[in-house]
């Protein structure tokens, strides 16, 4: 395909993707289409000589619309909600273009540092403690990670390597397998199955703690349990509260728990992946009370704030943990840089990574402030 194809092609998917989102109303939210649907509608191998992209167009409605399940509908009640809007399609559509691999500062200087001030600029918009803030000129920072639960599976890693350090002090003998199978972590009962998914994957054991009444994780509860495994001979390091649970969008009281989790040395991740978009609104910020005893936060911008899927933003205070743990360093990867700006390999699991940080940019910029609180005080009425 030459540029002028791409042009013609672009823009008569702009137009089906504009004519789409306006109209999704009118398709039927959930596909009637049974397992395997596909396979007939489409040749059992690829092309010889390549089609043209107006009978690709075709397709679209022939063989993807009758299998999509169209989220994005006004009559969608499923799972939660997920975002979009055109300037965040836009931010993607350049992304693409560009299509940097962003693993170090050097692969594309651009997309690390876009991505710094971005989390800077949201987590101003919470009103996160500096010390979670590049620009607070500490160890803080953000990163954008695909989703909240790879969030809670890196501050666990991190939380993880942390532990081990400091067991190492008092215990120079004990070796990491020792030490890791003795670390056991917390979370409430109502959180979500991504948390004890993160333990399964970190090789650590998980402990559901009970919730009260109305559903809250509560610090006499946690302190409880820590005490006995202490007692049992465990090594109590992690604790995940969340801020919007998804069985009943309920808050664990975080100061109680913060206050548990710092008297004992243990790291604090707060899981808001849905309901923490909310904070931008001063209103509702009493539901994070607390927050300056965390390690670790992340939410959802693509779930609640107009960017769509992946966006999933993480704070912490000290990210030299991940960095530490997270660190392999060959030569190939090496550059005269390293150390004046993050290298955000070693904040997350993958190597690679999109310019994603154009899609908050882009949407920051062009949507007013006002739609976002006026969208999450009618949400939450």
């Amino acid at each position: 395909m030459e540029a002028n194809q791409f042009r013609e092609f672009g823009k008569e998917m702009i137009d089906y993707v504009a004519n789409y989102l306006e109209n999704i109303r009118e398709r039927r939210v959930l596909p009637t289409v049974e397992p395997g649907y596909l396979r007939p509608l489409i040749p059992s191998q690829a092309p010889e000589k390549p089609d043209k992209w107006q009978d690709v167009m075709k397709d679209i409605e022939r063989v993807i619309m009758p299998g999509v399940t169209h989220w994005h509908s006004p009559k969608f009640h499923a799972y939660f909600p997920t975002s979009n809007s055109y300037p965040a399609i836009v931010a993607d559509i350049l992304s693409d273009g560009i299509a940097c691999i962003g693993f170090s500062w050097i692969a594309s200087p651009a997309c690390t540092e876009l991505e710094v001030v971005m989390l800077d600029w949201l987590g101003k918009m919470l009103d996160l403690p500096e010390e979670f803030l590049a620009c607070s000129g500490g160890k803080g920072g953000g990163v954008i990670q695909g989703t909240a639960s790879e969030a809670t599976l890196v501050a666990l890693l991190g939380a993880k390597a942390r532990a081990i350090h400091l067991v190492k002090k008092e215990h120079p003998d004990w070796n990491d397998a020792d030490i890791t199978v003795k670390l056991v972590g917390y979370c409430s009962s109502q959180s979500h199955s991504s948390v004890e998914r993160a333990g399964l994957l970190g090789g650590v054991q998980l402990r559901a703690v009970p919730t009260d009444n109305a559903n809250k994780l509560r610090g006499d509860t946690l302190e409880k349990a820590i005490r006995e495994d202490r007692e049992a001979g465990l090594i109590p390091f992690y604790v995940v509260a969340t801020l919007g649970t998804t069985s009943s969008c309920t808050f664990d009281n975080l100061e109680e728990v913060g206050s548990v989790c710092n008297d004992n040395n243990l790291w604090l991740h707060v899981d808001a992946a849905y309901a923490g978009a909310a904070f931008v609104c001063p209103e509702y910020r009493y539901l994070m009370k607390g927050i300056e005893k965390a390690d670790s936060f992340d939410f959802n911008p693509h779930k609640w704030m107009l960017v769509n899927f992946d966006c999933s933003t993480m704070w912490l205070k000290d990210p030299s943990w991940l960095v530490n743990a997270f660190n392999v360093d060959p030569l190939y990867l090496k550059h005269d840089q390293q150390g004046s700006a993050p290298d955000y390999r070693h904040w997350q699991i993958p190597l690679g990574r999109r310019f994603r940080a154009l899609k908050l940019w882009f949407v920051l910029r062009l949507l007013e402030l006002k739609i976002y609180k006026s969208t999450y005080a009618n949400r939450l009425a």
